[in-house]
């Protein structure tokens, strides 16, 4: 007899999945469920998948097989865009849940995905200095890579606000080396993203007054301006 264990988002999904392995009807074979699987919050957060044991009801040499549910990477290309449209409904659902209606718009570029998402009231999906975006963006990515078989990394942008944000952190950059240079000591800037505190270091690492360092602990981290 024939057995295969098999995986997938729901009891239901795994069996659909063995039987399509075995060519067979449900009434040929016995199942075993050996997990039910956990849906997790937000569809992402603790969640695991549904583990099946179907055997194949006929008398014969055993082979096992060990399945898991669209477990091939090099599948992902193919069902890249069908799972890019589930994040945009994410996206829409999030931005419904607060109240702003959006079009989202994605861009991919090698293994990074940008979502751009555009309409009226947007300014409260983006939040005070972008940590209302930031937080959208950080549960977008756990969504697009919550499967495990393959790794995007991920920007949300609302209204182009992320190049606006971008060049306001470049002036500022240049302001607090100026303070740093001026009272001839270190100036420390308030706790910000990894990506924004890239900004600022991109900003003056060819400084020859002062130089850039990060301390602090994740997500209080923040940059260091002194001189040189």
């Amino acid at each position: 007899m024939r057995k295969v264990t098999a995986r997938g988002q729901s009891v239901e999904e795994a069996i659909q999945s063995a039987l399509k392995q075995l060519t067979l009807d449900k009434d040929q074979v016995e199942i075993e469920v050996i997990d039910e699987g956990k849906k997790g919050f937000l569809g992402i957060f603790g969640s695991t998948r549904a583990i099946v044991k179907v055997i194949e009801k006929n008398m014969g040499q055993a082979d096992e097989l060990d399945i898991d549910l669209n477990a091939d990477k090099k599948a992902e290309p193919e069902n890249a865009a069908a799972h890019i449209d589930g994040v945009k409904v994410f996206l829409r659902e999030v931005a419904g849940n607060m109240g702003v209606q959006v079009e989202v718009e994605s861009e991919i570029k090698d293994n990074h995905v940008t979502f751009h998402l555009s309409g009226d009231k947007i300014a409260i999906l983006i939040g005070k200095r972008g940590k209302t975006l930031n937080a959208i963006q950080y549960l977008t990515q756990l969504v697009l890579n919550k499967d495990g078989r393959y790794f995007r990394s991920v920007t949300v942008d609302a209204e182009g606000y992320r190049n606006r944000r971008k060049e306001t952190l470049i002036e500022l950059a240049q302001k607090m080396a100026a303070k740093a240079i001026r009272i001839e000591g270190k100036v420390a800037l308030e706790p910000m993203p990894a990506y924004e505190r890239k900004i600022i270091h991109s900003a003056l690492q060819h400084s020859t007054e002062v130089a850039t360092y990060s301390d602090g602990v994740e997500p209080h981290r923040y940059i260091v301006i002194e001189p040189k």
